[in-house]
């Protein structure tokens, strides 16, 4: 079985998907789609903000592709072009999982809400979680070489009345925290007097995945709730539950939860595994997600599609799958 894999926040790069649009029509088509998505939100040149995400994914500039709201749905928009490359040419997942944003990228892939819903519902997800936190009040920081039961307790012994916690459970010792800057800069310290190989601080704009995005997580529901849906063509293996969803209500709920819960990437891949997923294939910019999933299922077959030089591997691939 094949399980395709969607990236978050974090693997955008100037001239991502650009290589896609010239070589193939499906991808052209998506970022059109995704430009008028994204400019009936209201952006215009005149504010200094990009006229469009074609523009700001080939060309930038690099500091507005990193502001939250404009990165989520960028990276959503080259993940869609890049499975719809692929489902042309009859490449279809069992399953589909995406590491926080790319949950969204995976239920437009399984057909839960349209791809244009999910241009404007990203961008206010993006917009919604910086405003919850001022910047430089929040943090995160990833913490290798120690487990998440080590990770939790270091956490909880440093928060001192502030929140921090696990965000990301990217593997069995790959964790990244999240809260108040003090109080994750507190429980960094912990861990590496515990044993941690290396702590990590990460350059995010906000504290992710954790209770200080409560706040996010409420603006957000009523514009998820409020999509139209159908169920999923494929189960969606959801982040705040390692469950795979088969039932649009369900995949929505899963999507307002996951604001201010951690991402358990661990135990969705493990997940996977159980249902009889053999070969993953990550759809999209970098290659992060295949590296976790080398270190989580090791006889797993991984391959990665994110430019027209990696059609022919993966159809290799998927070839002596089939």
């Amino acid at each position: 079985m094949i399980a395709f894999l969607f990236p978050g926040q974090g693997a955008q790069q100037v001239g991502m998907g650009q290589a896609l649009t010239n070589a193939f029509p499906e991808a052209r088509a998506t970022f059109e789609e995704a430009d008028a998505a994204f400019g009936a939100g209201g952006i215009g040149a005149e504010s200094g903000h990009p006229t469009s995400l074609t523009t700001l994914c080939f060309e930038g500039p690099e500091d507005q592709l990193r502001l939250t709201e404009y990165t989520q749905p960028a990276i959503l928009t080259v993940s869609i072009a890049a499975a719809r490359v692929l489902a042309s040419r009859g490449i279809q997942p069992d399953f589909v999982a995406g590491h926080s944003l790319g949950e969204y990228s995976a239920n437009v892939v399984a057909g839960t809400f349209t791809f244009a819903d999910a241009v404007a519902t990203v961008r206010l997800r993006g917009r919604y979680m910086q405003e919850a936190v001022p910047v430089g009040q929040g943090a995160m920081a990833a913490i290798l070489g120690l487990d998440v039961a080590a990770v939790r307790l270091a956490c909880e012994d440093a928060a001192q009345g502030e929140v921090v916690s696990p965000a990301n459970i990217n593997s069995h010792d790959q964790i990244v925290i999240a809260g108040s800057a003090a109080a994750v800069e507190r429980a960094g310290v912990l861990a590496k007097a515990r044993g941690a190989r290396r702590v990590m601080p990460l350059p995010v704009s906000a504290p992710f995945h954790c209770a200080l995005m409560k706040p996010a997580e409420e603006r957000l529901a009523p514009v998820l709730r409020s999509l139209v849906i159908r169920d999923p063509r494929v189960p969606v293996a959801a982040n705040v539950d390692a469950q795979p969803k088969r039932d649009g209500g369900e995949a929505i709920e899963a999507l307002v939860r996951q604001v201010s819960c951690p991402v358990r990437w661990e135990e969705i891949v493990r997940r996977l595994a159980s249902e009889g997923v053999t070969t993953y294939v990550e759809v999209g910019v970098g290659r992060v997600l295949s590296g976790l999933v080398r270190k989580i299922q090791k006889d797993a077959k991984i391959v990665a599609f994110g430019s027209p030089d990696d059609l022919s591997a993966v159809e290799q691939a998927l070839g002596s799958t089939t």
